[in-house]
This record gives C-alpha cells, sequence and structure tokens, in this order.
C-alpha cells in the first residue's frame, strides 16, 4: 500500500483502498463506512467494484451520545488491536510495516481463540 499525505481527505483515500480491497478479497460484498463516505464512493463501490458500501450515520434530530449500528464492531476491533503493545505506540515508520503488526496481532488474536482462550486475551488459557 502506498503512503499518502496527511492533507488528502480519508474519503478520497478511500476509493483506492476499495479497489485494492476487492482485489485481494474478492468475495467481501459489504463495507459499513461512516457517513463521511457517502455520495459518490457509495456509487462508484456499486457501480465499478460491485460492493455495498452502507454508511452508519446519525440522524439529524439526535443529540447527545447515541450508539450507532455496526459502529462497536470497529472500536471493539481496534481495542483488541491496541492490547498489542507495539500498535499502541506508534513506532512504525512505514505503513507496510503497520500494516504487519496489525496482521501480527490479529493472528495472534485468532490463534488463541482456536486454541480455545478466551476473547482478546493473548497470553491466558481458558478457565
Amino acid at each position: 500500500m502506498e503512503a499518502r499525505p496527511a492533507s488528502v481527505q480519508d474519503r478520497d483515500a478511500a476509493a483506492p483502498l476499495l479497489e485494492r480491497l476487492r482485489r485481494m478479497y474478492f468475495s467481501i460484498r459489504l463495507v459499513w463506512a461512516d457517513g463521511g463516505y457517502a455520495g459518490s464512493l457509495t456509487d462508484r463501490a456499486r457501480e465499478k467494484l460491485h460492493l455495498t458500501l452502507e454508511t452508519v450515520k446519525r440522524t439529524d434530530d439526535t443529540k447527545g451520545f447515541v450508539v450507532l449500528p455496526r459502529r462497536w464492531v470497529v472500536e471493539r476491533t481496534l481495542s483488541w488491536l491496541m492490547r498489542s503493545r507495539r500498535l499502541a505506540r506508534d513506532y512504525e515508520t512505514l505503513p507496510v510495516m503497520h500494516e504487519a503488526m496489525v496482521l501480527w496481532s490479529m493472528t495472534m488474536l485468532m490463534s488463541g481463540r482456536l486454541a480455545g482462550r478466551r476473547p482478546g486475551a493473548f497470553s491466558r488459557p481458558a478457565p
């Protein structure tokens, strides 16, 4: 994956990311995104990539804190990743190295689950 400058808006960087996702994981059909990704990106994902880009957004009349549907999945996954000390600090200078650390962290998490450990635990066996 190529590095992008911080001045690039997330929704502008999302198009090449979705194309890469499609090439690497052809079986994915549904992608959830924040409300900021609505608009032409949704149409492009549907027409060119055959992906359903579903945006999760708040209603305009809502005030205060509201739990958004499916948003907790992202927050929960980020929380699991932050249990890896190396990801909790921003040590990596190359995006490819950071990506490798994310893959390593998820591999540890999933292998622990397959081994019968409780979700989110890296080193303790289930009681």
